[in-house]
């Protein structure tokens, strides 16, 4: 405990009523998770195996077990340490059966749910399968119903989507299959009407901790409730200045309702930061000071003043970001530090272009966060698509992609008439194609092929129930001669890529598999929930580009936040007052990655389509207060900026010895 402030200590020691850590950036909310699983194991007696610590992303969950891993040794092991997802995904597999499921169950992704729309919307253009999707799933984060989205709906959006949402569901249940919504709708839905299920999980579950307490929606909450039920014991961790995820279901309303559901809830503030600098903290705290307060929370530092906040005005957007990398080559040369100490951050994913191209010229690393994920790769889906398969033989999805992928003489036409055989018959396509009857609407030779790939997948599955995960997987994958495939449709250098990328994946799951001591089955079990940004994050020394939605929970030694105009940040649709509270808070957001140095950026105009339009600097920027008010207020010359790469050369030559 001595490694602990006073607040820390008594966030870690309090047990006796439901607890919120109000966990200011940068403030050890993680090290106060961990010591607290610890105490309670160690000092109040609970079995790892009674506590559960919940998150929202595989890296946040795999940080915390590692911190009480090196507090508690083996034991962590028993833990419960996961995301909300991945709790969901435990809940369902075990009571499936309570729900009318089988616990082989598919998971859909992105884009296969977007897949099932697309198809039941008919002629729905992007934009409005879009908005219809957004509304479907707002409703299930909330715990709506179809019955009830029918009686709610109001406009004609609303009632489409009702509609929608109404198919949508049958679907799902014809597949045996959930979507990521359902992942804690279901559960909710269980523990509610199952007093049983609800008693089992709560008698396991005796403490739980949540990480991000601001970010989760209404039915991660009602989760929460009635996995604690009777008990309360339960320690929420968050900070109601950095939510910033509304857009996708977040409701910051749960930090209120605490106070309301629970009268014996105590509030524990961490108000140092170990992080930030004085300065940056001083205008943190400022510019949030704007919004209106839940609870009063106000950040200081033991760090010192340090430097001065900058802002600069830029004449474009290619002007900032050429001043903007040039002064990082400068600043990274002078502090002889990495590349990995800078962040470039910006309110939207169109903003990075033109920074990428000054990174190039100048030979500058870079990585951009919210890329293209493992998993989103075309050769893994097609490999996970028959690893659901094995699990799930009425995934209709993943049978369509396997059944496609490599080419087998299996067409659109033949799938239609066996689509339209299992539509009549109220099966999956697979088991329709092992049913006594649609040889006499489909081909002899297509139905043949048909229940070859069947049997297959039949004798696969079995193996994958049995044997070593990485034997199985490669057998398949020769099977089927993917790796064949891959090289004859691809020009060489793309195949290659990509066949590594499909090694990378089975080595991964081998050793997963062998570490874990579970089949390609039990595996798959989970295969949707699985990422492999652990493997792909090593210690790169590059800047990084992010958005400033992607960066929350990390941190950098030297920021530029750029763009930070009027329309931009704030976004021009975000400018009614909820909204824009939020996007005061991303700004926050922004600002408290900084450690040592922080930058801002504007423009005094950028082009829209083949015309330049005068910009202002955001309203934030003056709200951060006296040190970068006045910045933004000096009257010079924007500097040239090649004068500090210039300023830069010759450092470098009279190190060298030159003149």
């Amino acid at each position: 405990m001595h490694t602990l402030n006073p607040a820390q200590r008594a966030a870690v020691l309090h047990v006796d009523s439901p607890l919120l850590v109000l966990a200011g950036a940068g403030s050890g909310k993680t090290r106060v998770i961990s010591h607290k699983i610890a105490y309670l194991v160690n000092d109040y007696g609970i079995s790892p195996a009674h506590i559960a610590a919940i998150t929202f992303t595989n890296k946040a969950a795999k940080e915390m077990q590692e911190r009480a891993r090196g507090l508690l040794g083996a034991r962590a092991e028993a833990l419960l340490v996961s995301t909300f997802h991945a709790l969901g995904v435990r809940i369902l597999r075990q009571e499936a059966r309570a729900l009318g499921m089988k616990p082989g169950f598919s998971i859909l992704d992105a884009a296969d749910t977007t897949a099932v729309f697309r198809e039941l919307a008919g002629d729905a253009d992007k934009a409005r399968l879009r908005l219809l999707q957004t509304r479907i799933s707002l409703w299930k984060n909330a715990l709506v119903s179809v019955e009830a989205a029918q009686q709610l709906a109001g406009d004609d959006l609303e009632k489409t989507a009702a509609a929608l949402y109404a198919a949508y569901e049958r679907t799902l249940r014809a597949y045996q299959a959930v979507d990521f919504d359902d992942l804690i709708r279901l559960p909710v839905t269980l523990f509610e009407t199952d007093p049983e299920a609800a008693q089992r999980w709560k008698s396991r579950l005796w403490h739980v901790l949540v990480d991000e307490y601001q970010d989760t929606n209404r039915g991660q909450y009602r989760l929460l409730q009635l996995l604690t039920g009777g008990r309360d014991a339960f320690t929420v961790v968050g900070d109601d200045d950095q939510s910033i995820y509304a857009w996708r279901g977040a409701d910051s309303e749960n930090l209120r309702l605490l106070q309301t559901d629970y009268p014996r809830l105590e509030v524990i503030k961490l108000e140092q930061n170990y992080r930030s600098t004085a300065r940056i903290l001083g205008a943190a705290n400022t510019l949030i000071g704007h919004n209106p307060k839940l609870f009063e929370k106000r950040l200081w530092s033991e760090h010192g003043p340090g430097d001065a906040i900058y802002v600069e005005r830029c004449r474009d957007g290619e002007h900032e970001a050429t001043w903007v990398v040039s002064r990082l080559a400068a600043n990274r040369f002078t502090r002889r530090g990495k590349f990995a100490d800078y962040a470039i951050l910006y309110r939207g994913n169109h903003q990075a272009r033109v920074f990428e191209e000054q990174l190039r010229a100048q030979r500058i690393p870079y990585v951009i966060s919210g890329g293209q994920s493992f998993f989103e790769r075309s050769e893994i889906k097609d490999l996970t698509a028959y690893l659901r398969l094995l699990l799930n033989s009425d995934d209709d999805p993943a049978f369509i992609r396997a059944v496609t992928t490599p080419k087998r003489g299996i067409g659109g036409t033949t799938l239609e008439a066996l689509g339209c055989a299992a539509g009549r018959r109220q099966m999956s396509l697979f088991a329709t194609v092992l049913a006594p009857g649609p040889g006499d609407e489909l081909p002899l030779r297509q139905h043949v092929a048909l229940r070859e790939f069947a049997g297959f997948i039949r004798r696969f599955a079995t193996r994958a129930a049995t044997e070593d995960a990485g034997r199985v997987l490669g057998d398949l994958l020769a099977a089927i001669g993917y790796e064949s495939w891959i090289f004859s449709g691809n020009p060489a250098p793309e195949a290659q890529t990509r066949w590594g990328n499909v090694r990378d994946f089975v080595a991964w799951l081998s050793k997963k598999g062998a570490e874990e001591n579970k089949t390609l089955l039990e595996l798959a079990q989970s295969i949707a929930l699985l990422s492999m940004l652990d493997k792909a994050e090593g210690a790169q020394d590059a800047v990084q580009l992010a958005t400033l939605h992607a960066v929350k929970g990390l941190e950098f030694r030297h920021v530029f936040l750029v763009g930070a105009e009027e329309g931009m940040l704030p976004h021009r649709d975000s400018l009614e007052p909820a909204k824009l509270e939020e996007e005061r808070r991303l700004m926050y957001v922004g600002i408290t990655r900084a450690q040592a140095s922080l930058t801002v950026s504007w423009c005094e105009k950028r082009k829209q389509g083949r015309e330049w339009q005068p910009r202002e600097p955001s309203r934030f920027i003056a709200e951060m207060g006296e040190d970068a008010g006045q910045a933004k207020t000096r009257e010079r010359q924007v500097a040239d900026p090649g004068s500090a790469l210039d300023r830069a050369a010759r450092l470098r030559a009279m190190l060298a010895g030159g003149k």
